[in-house]
């Protein structure tokens, strides 16, 4: 924030200990842990102000950090996370884990240049944040999942027999990070937000994608002033990386994926609905008059379950221990059922401890006693309101938010 003196961009010692409190509390971690984290937050502003992120031409690649094929399926400009890939990784994703969703390329931003201004017929007070701007007001730290849209998309051709255009996913386009930022509605307040204020636009900084523009999608004012929809500036207790929104992009928990905007460069408010390619002619409900009246817009994800395994799967016979993670927009997972003969009956998975969060995923696992043949695996998740995979959902033409009980095939020999 540009009218920041140097003294208050830092924070006094009783301010520390506040915020180092409150991140036990809501976190469960212990002091150490908060402290460490903080650490890296600290080092990563230090490691990337000044960096030469500017130095990077053309011939840079569209995706900054490795994604090796044992690890990542290629999808164009995108990388979905190889499910099998979580098995052991723990609860949070790590970064260099994280799927990918870009329309064109990661841009190099430099962190000295970067800033995000609030502006708009909407505020009062247009304003201007800088990096450590955002670093100097409270922070907030949650554990959240975000998800694209089309995430199980390929399982409406595969299992629905439906044609559906987009990108292929089979449910690796998925991560839980644990995410530090600034309250949205923080920054609003300091732009004087309006009364009359009806949507906020976020725009990232990442190229035009033809004739369409930034990427950028709007929120109704109501959604962006809930506490829980974050500008975050942290991921896993580092910076954010490049290829996941550096320095900053927004969280909007339990939304779909396109939400979330990455590289946010400026979010303008507006006293009237905003209307952009991202909630005009994409991220909406196509070609399904009778379910879906109207073609209404995409907002909240849904309800998935995956298996930890390769898709499809060669196990040994004898005693396996089969694993997966199972996800609810609305809250937590409470149960998770496990079929070995593509759905004929199903045993209840043991809920792993501790390991369930809102908003997030549940981890789970069931032993299997495998004899030599051919398999289709199916798991279904409950949350806690109720919520429930179904066999099959409404068609929608371009493929999103598949929520059905998916197949597993499963080859033992």
């Amino acid at each position: 924030m540009n009218n920041h003196s140097d003294n208050e961009r830092n924070y006094d010692q009783d301010r520390l200990e506040r915020h180092v409190w409150e991140r036990q509390r809501t976190t469960g971690l212990s002091r150490r842990s908060v402290m460490r984290n903080l650490a890296g937050l600290a080092a990563g502003v230090s490691a990337f102000a000044g960096s030469p992120l500017r130095s990077y031409g053309q011939s840079a690649p569209p995706i900054v950090k490795p994604t090796p094929p044992d690890k990542f399926r290629i999808l164009g400009t995108n990388r979905e996370t190889l499910f099998q890939a979580f098995k052991g990784q723990g609860y949070l994703t790590p970064a260099s884990l994280f799927f990918v969703r870009n329309h064109t390329s990661t841009p190099r931003i430099d962190a000295d240049t970067w800033s995000l201004s609030i502006e708009g017929s909407g505020v009062a007070r247009p304003i201007t944040f800088t990096l450590d701007d955002l670093h100097a007001l409270p922070s907030v730290t949650v554990t959240r999942a975000i998800e694209c849209a089309g995430n199980g998309r390929s399982f409406f051709t595969s299992q629905q027999k439906q044609t559906v255009s987009g990108t292929a996913w089979l449910l690796g386009a998925i991560g839980v990070g644990e995410w530090t930022g600034v309250r949205l509605s923080t920054l609003l307040e300091l732009a004087g937000v309006k009364a009359s204020a009806v949507d906020v636009l976020p725009e990232g900084l990442d190229s035009e994608v033809g004739t369409s523009g930034h990427v950028r999608r709007p929120i109704p004012i109501g959604r962006a002033l809930d506490d829980d929809v974050l500008v975050v500036y942290g991921l896993n207790g580092e910076l954010l990386p490049p290829d996941h929104g550096f320095p900053a992009r927004l969280l909007v928990p339990g939304w779909i994926g396109i939400a979330n905007i990455k590289w946010l460069g400026r979010i303008t408010v507006y006293e009237e609905p905003v209307f952009t390619t991202w909630n005009t002619t994409q991220y909406r409900f196509f070609g399904n008059p009778v379910d879906y009246p109207g073609d209404p817009i995409l907002t909240t994800q849904t309800i998935k379950s995956a298996f930890e395994l390769p898709f499809p799967a060669t196990l040994k016979p004898g005693i396996n221990l089969i694993t997966g993670r199972s996800w609810s927009a609305a809250g937590t997972i409470a149960r998770v059922d496990v079929s070995i003969n593509n759905g004929a009956t199903y045993t209840r998975a043991t809920l792993k401890p501790n390991s369930n969060g809102y908003q997030a995923w549940a981890e789970w696992q069931i032993p299997w006693v495998a004899r030599p043949g051919q398999y289709t695996l199916k798991a279904r998740a409950v949350d806690d309101l109720g919520n429930t995979q179904p066999l099959t959902v409404p068609y929608n033409s371009m493929g999103y938010l598949f929520s059905a009980i998916a197949g597993h095939p499963v080859t033992v020999a």
